[in-house]
């Protein structure tokens, strides 16, 4: 039995001890808030509860194994999930509108077809298929198996681009507004394509082709909501940690991993407590000085290349609406509202600044654990932005306008929308920073394949023996399934050694 510490207790690092605890391992999780969590977390007001965090969950696979592997519940015995049907609603620049079917290819083909014009759903479901090959080509080196060493594997592109000729050269997307440009050829499609990409913080215009792999995860395994918000799934999380008899220490803030025979010997808390250890798990965003010598942390290399690729990491601004009236029939859970002008959101979000029109998802889920009854709605709207420091997050003419801003683009999905509002709150990466400790209240991106690996992160072993990373900011990034997926590669490693080549 070995002593293990865990740092964090994010939906990553609560899957890594609860598989360790389940292999035999004394584990104690230090936490530096009150709660457990991490990005998963709950803001209620007068009967009103919203998400502050992701809303939905895809590949639920990830985290039907985690219990499947680690007691006799399943996961659908602990949380209600639900396939939200229509997965989204779309409303584009031009005035038109499609709601996409969850996991239909053809149904999004046939809605693509009948809303943008015949041919639209053809283009869409060709590059469906194209993506397809790309998460063949990806999916276990990606996903499921630890960070390889060499990582030429992942440095190129799985996307089979359409090669087109052009006078003496030939064309092919190399990234995603370019495959928007070329291969989609319809501006709606595109700003489709490049919603999706932002909606996990990624540039259009810089993330890699590989990027694909989103909208086809979402359009091909669906998406979910879990009833009561995705805040239960933090709590069917911890409970099963509490079961597997794992240890919280809530309000325990980790400065320094301890080294003693050039491995991680432990943890050294704020409040000047040592702890011993046998191997450490970081489920946090690593810090200078967290390792002995100045400015020494897990991960820098590969953190500071991607801020080279794509600027600063984003993060987001939510608008929670506490509204009065039914939600009307017809109502669909997620829409987005796209702006006319891609690129100059994007300039703004990676550019450090504010937009003054941005893309808007538009949260409406039909659940009365949201709302005090019937007579009431509850909305959260939300919109990827700079992060806090470029941006000065806690100004509060800055958090009121820009909240003005997102409800008057709102609207067109949510009728009558200012005159139903009885309660306004804000949340801003200023906040995320507070409450997860993440840089800027920046939100990690899912690890991609291509661009010679500036899209991937930190593997889960690190140089330093004893210490490893799990959660959104180590391999395979942000996301709810792949923060799950990076605690099972993290149990893997430790329980079966630096052999351990992933799942089978």
């Amino acid at each position: 039995m070995a002593r293990i510490a865990v740092i964090g207790a994010g939906t990553g690092a609560m899957a890594a001890a609860a598989r360790l605890a389940v292999a035999g391992h004394r584990v104690t999780v230090y936490e530096r808030s009150r709660t457990y969590g991490g990005s998963l977390g709950r803001y209620a007001h007068e009967g009103f509860v919203f998400d502050t965090g992701p809303s939905l969950l895809h590949l639920p696979a990830v985290y039907r194994d985690l219990f499947v592997k680690t007691g006799k519940e399943s996961l659908e015995q602990r949380v209600t999930l639900t396939q939200v049907d229509p997965a989204s609603r779309h409303h584009f620049a031009d005035g038109t509108a499609v709601s996409l079917p969850n996991a239909s290819r053809a149904g999004v083909v046939g809605a693509l077809d009948g809303a943008l014009g015949k041919g639209s759903g053809v283009r869409w479901g060709e590059f469906l298929d194209r993506a397809g090959t790309a998460w063949d080509r990806s999916r276990r080196p990606l996903l499921e198996e630890p960070l390889r060493d060499d990582r030429q594997v992942l440095g190129r592109d799985p996307y089979p681009a359409l090669r087109r000729r052009r006078l003496l050269t030939v064309r092919e997307a190399g990234t995603v507004a370019e495959i928007g440009a070329w291969e989609l050829a319809d501006p709606r499609l595109a700003a489709l394509l490049d919603g999706y990409a932002l909606s996990y913080g990624l540039d259009p215009r810089r993330a890699p082709a590989a990027a694909a792999l989103l909208p086809y995860m979402e359009e091909t395994f669906g998406s979910w909501y879990v009833t009561g918000g995705m805040r239960a799934l933090a709590e069917a999380v911890y409970e099963r940690c509490l079961a597997r008899r794992v240890t919280f220490v809530f309000g325990a803030e980790v400065v320094r991993v301890a080294e003693k025979d050039g491995r991680a010997a432990g943890v050294e808390l704020a409040d000047g407590e040592s702890v011993e250890a046998d191997h450490v798990v970081l489920g946090a965003q690593p810090w200078p000085g967290l390792l002995s010598g100045e400015g020494r942390r897990p991960g820098a290399e590969a953190g500071e290349a991607r801020g080279a690729v794509q600027g600063p990491v984003p993060g987001r601004f939510l608008v929670l609406l506490s509204l009065r009236g039914a939600r009307e029939a017809g109502a669909v859970h997620r829409s987005v509202v796209h702006r006319e002008d891609g690129a100059a959101e994007q300039d703004a979000v990676f550019g450090g600044r504010t937009a003054e029109r941005p893309t808007v998802t538009v949260l409406r889920p039909d659940d009365p654990a949201t709302r005090p009854d019937e007579a009431h709605e509850a909305v959260t709207l939300m919109a990827t932005v700079a992060p806090h420091g470029p941006v000065d997050w806690t100004d509060a003419a800055l958090r009121e306008r820009y909240a003005d801003v997102l409800i008057d683009r709102a609207r067109v999905a949510v009728p009558g929308l200012r005159e139903r509002i009885l309660h306004v709150e804000v949340r801003t990466p200023a906040e995320t920073a507070a409450d997860t400790g993440a840089e800027g209240g920046s939100v990690p991106a899912p690890a991609l394949a291509g661009a010679r690996g500036a899209y991937l992160h930190s593997g889960n072993r690190t140089g330093l023996p004893g210490l490893y990373l799990a959660g959104g900011w180590s391999h395979p990034g942000g996301g709810l399934a792949h923060a799950g997926m990076s605690g099972a590669l993290v149990a893997g490693l430790v329980v079966e050694g630096d052999g351990f080549r992933g799942s089978q």
